[in-house]
This record gives structure tokens, sequence and C-alpha cells, in this order.
């Protein structure tokens, strides 16, 4: 029997290095996982095309989609909307991926109510001081920017107990690994697995009577 996708949710602190996870999670498993894109109302960056970073919209079209209930959740940021498009996500559960969202805690509790089959995992660095560490180490942001960063991680860290798993990621390729067993364990569970036990229930029904 062909198994449903599981939607899962990544979420993490800003340099706990999420991207680059998810990035070697569907190298290491393309067939395995589908990575969620997300739909905005912002322009393309150079570089980016349609349908593979994002799904670039109108902020019109944006505001029909959430007036047809067409996105697992949205929320606007910095006078543009982002969202997840239901319809890919749902295509690509039926078709047995496990879909992956990269969003940020208050998106990831929307989902989660919304789908209450949804996990939710969320990545961290091994300590504070490693957090602060890797984001003055990129060199690409003001110590104004990792300030406001930190301020954020402290605020999110408030929110970590309503998350399924705590994971820590130090070692990239322990982490991938960690992230692939918890999701495909999940796929064994007794709650999402009630239609094959209640086939083999009345199987063995058949079986006991004889028939």
């Amino acid at each position: 029997m062909e198994k449903k996708g599981i939607l899962v949710v990544v979420s993490g602190f800003s340099g706990a290095g999420k991207g680059t996870v998810m990035k070697q999670l569907l190298d290491g498993y393309p067939n395995r996982y589908a990575l969620s894109i997300s739909a905005t109302t912002r322009a393309p960056r150079t570089g980016e095309s349609n349908g593979k970073e994002y799904f670039f919209v109108s902020e019109e079209e944006f505001e029909e989609m959430i007036r047809e209930g067409a996105l697992v959740e949205y929320a606007r940021y910095v006078e543009n909307y982002y969202g997840t498009p239901k319809e890919y996500v749902l295509q690509q559960l039926n078709q047995g991926k496990d879909v992956i969202l990269e969003i940020e805690i208050q998106g990831a509790l929307k989902v989660k109510a919304a789908y209450p089959d949804t996990l939710l995992l969320f990545l961290s660095p091994p300590s504070a001081t490693e957090l602060k560490s890797r984001l003055v180490n990129r060199g690409t942001e003001a110590a104004s920017v990792i300030e406001s960063r930190l301020n954020r991680a402290w605020q999110e860290a408030q929110g970590v107990e309503q998350y399924d798993y705590f994971i820590i990621n130090d070692d990239l390729a322990e982490c991938v690994r960690e992230v692939h067993s918890i999701i495909q364990n999940e796929h064994a569970r007794v709650a999402r697995n009630h239609e094959v036990i209640e086939k083999i229930r009345a199987e063995l029904k058949g079986f006991a009577k004889g028939e």
C-alpha cells in the first residue's frame, strides 16, 4: 500500500544551518523529500526564477489566494507577503513524498493547528555562544543586525517546547542523518497506520472465520 507523505516543518535560529541541512537532505534522498516552495509578492532577485526559489505573484493574486483558502499559512514581512501554497503541498504528499516547510515558529504553529499530523522539528547549534560565533563568522552582516538576530533567537527560544523534536546541528552529516531517521521513523507510528491496521484486522477476521 502506497504510504502518504508526512508534512514536516523545520524551524531554528538564524545561524542554525537549516538551509544547509535541508539541501543535504534533498540531495541525499531526492525521491523521498520535497521542499515546499513559498509564494511571495516580493520581486525576484538576480538568478531567481518562478517556481524554483519562489512562486512570484502580485499582491492582488496573493490576497485572492488568502480569500480562497489556498494557503497552508502566510505572513507579511517588510511590505511583502510570504505563504505556503496548499495545492503544491497536498500534491507532493499524495505522491508519497515527505514535504518539508522551512518556516519560523509562528508559521509552524499555524500549520500544526490546521494539520495536526504535522511533524515539528527545531534545529539549534550546540550552544548560544556557538550561535553568536556562526553569525559573526559569516562576515556578511553588521553588528546591529547580528544583535537583532540574537534578540529574535531569544524570543524564538521561548516556543521550542511546542515542537516534537529538538535537534542539535553540530556535525552536519550527523544532523542530516538524524533528521532523516526521525522523519522515516515517524512513518511507523501506529497513529499514522490506522488504514493498514484495519485492513490486516479485516483479513485476520476472515481467516478466523475460516473464510
